[in-house]
């Protein structure tokens, strides 16, 4: 009796004990197990294209360096009104411009970022009237109050200032989320046409949504929040979907996303959205206002596990209009629709790459929500990039950066020889 006593004894303990260092050997796990997407020497150059393409139609393309030395970028956008002059966001917490016609460059503000796994400063945005209130607006993981947050930080340089010159000034916390865990940050910040700030968040990190909190109106992680940054704090547009319902977060705008690593309003207005997967499945879709995108129901278009059994969509769920499937990739990244001039066969086509295999593709946009077919997908092959963001220049053509080798490059038309 003794002998179980204690053996009881102990294994409470050892309950205790498990109960208590749970959560930081997940946190712990996290960081240690994410992947380290360094790099080492030159880069190939030109497409591959495999066995893995063949569903798709082959189109070539080809890439141009225009700028390099950054150190893991994570966002970039050109300044509207000054040809050629780009900002280049760092993991690090380095907010730097590029003037490409000029060959310079400089650092315009930084941060002290946390950098584990997923971490950084992942986002930046520049308001609408950004020419002429000079206010601009990143998004950063910190340390506050003992616990790892997201904050969406108000930034100002005076009005009409040259940014190759400008001083910024602090200004307010627009948005602060703690995050259970050091992955799925989402990160990235965007003024739709209406000139609202939409920023998507992911579930809070680890996997399998632990929490729940893709389908967890109450909290606005695992979904696409919207603020009115002209408006007082806490920011919330009136005509949210939620407004006034009592348990949902009011800056939630659609919930069910797991990672959506990169997002972008297509010319007629509706939102196109790229979320992470988990075991399977990588997804393009569109979200709407009060709209449910899935997870962790589901996993792309598949009951999620894979093994379950999940409902019919209900009224406001959308599926995402195009998928793919691992291994052909296992980390999307959400590019933009070409406008440009320079590739006509790229037109209303929207640029999608795998950030792990470097491969990109050109899809059509539904008019709907029916699925892509893949025959209709063009493949632009596999390159020798890491390609983490996409921006557009004035005329619409677009640019990649390349997380691994601290690069931008530029999309060309392919050179015919």
């Amino acid at each position: 009796m003794r002998i179980f006593k204690t053996a009881l004894v102990v294994a409470l303990v050892l309950g205790l004990l498990v109960f208590v260092f749970l959560e930081p050997i997940k946190r712990a796990a996290v960081v240690h197990l994410s992947l380290d997407y360094a790099v080492e020497g030159p880069a190939a150059e030109g497409a591959r294209f495999d066995a893995l393409d063949a569903p798709y139609t082959r189109f070539d393309i080809a890439m141009r360096e225009v700028v390099a030395g950054f150190e893991r970028p994570t966002e970039l956008a050109f300044v509207p009104g000054a040809a050629g002059l780009l900002l280049v966001a760092e993991k690090g917490g380095t907010l730097w411009w590029a003037d490409l016609h000029a060959g310079t460059r400089g650092e315009l503000l930084s941060v002290e970022p946390l950098t584990a796994s997923e971490q950084g400063l992942l986002g930046f945005a520049l308001h609408p009237q950004f020419a002429t209130n000079g206010r601009l607006y990143i998004n950063y993981t910190a340390r506050r109050d003992g616990g790892d947050h997201t904050l969406v930080e108000e930034r100002r340089v005076p009005k009409g200032a040259d940014l190759r010159t400008a001083t910024v000034s602090g200004g307010a916390t627009l948005l602060d989320v703690e995050q259970p865990y050091p992955n799925h940050n989402g990160g990235q910040l965007l003024f739709g046409p209406d000139g609202m700030l939409y920023v998507p968040l992911g579930d809070g990190g680890l996997k399998n949504d632990p929490f729940g909190h893709g389908q967890n109106r109450s909290t606005i992680l695992g979904s696409i929040a919207r603020l009115d940054v002209d408006a007082p704090a806490p920011h919330v547009p009136a005509d949210n979907p939620f407004v006034g319902t009592e348990g949902v977060h009011p800056l939630i705008w659609a919930t069910g996303v797991r990672n959506p690593w990169r997002s972008a309003f297509h010319p007629d207005g509706r939102l196109i959205v790229a979320d992470v997967g988990q075991d399977m499945w990588e997804e393009v879709g569109f979200a709407r206002k009060g709209s449910f995108l899935g997870w962790n129901g589901r996993e792309a278009r598949h009951c999620f596990p894979l093994d379950a059994e999940c409902e019919a969509p209900g009224d406001h769920e959308i599926l995402p209009f195009w998928e793919y499937q691992h291994p052909v990739g296992l980390s999307i990244t959400g590019g933009l629709v070409y406008t440009g001039p320079a590739i006509p066969e790229l037109t209303g086509r929207y640029l999608v790459a795998d950030f792990a295999m470097g491969r990109l593709w050109a899809l059509p946009v539904p008019e709907g929500d029916e699925p892509v077919g893949d025959a209709t997908v063009l493949t632009l092959g596999t390159w020798d990039v890491l390609p983490v963001s996409f921006a557009a220049d004035e005329q619409g053509e677009i640019y990649i950066a390349d997380y691994g080798r601290g690069r931008v490059l530029r999309i060309e038309a392919a050179v015919v020889e």
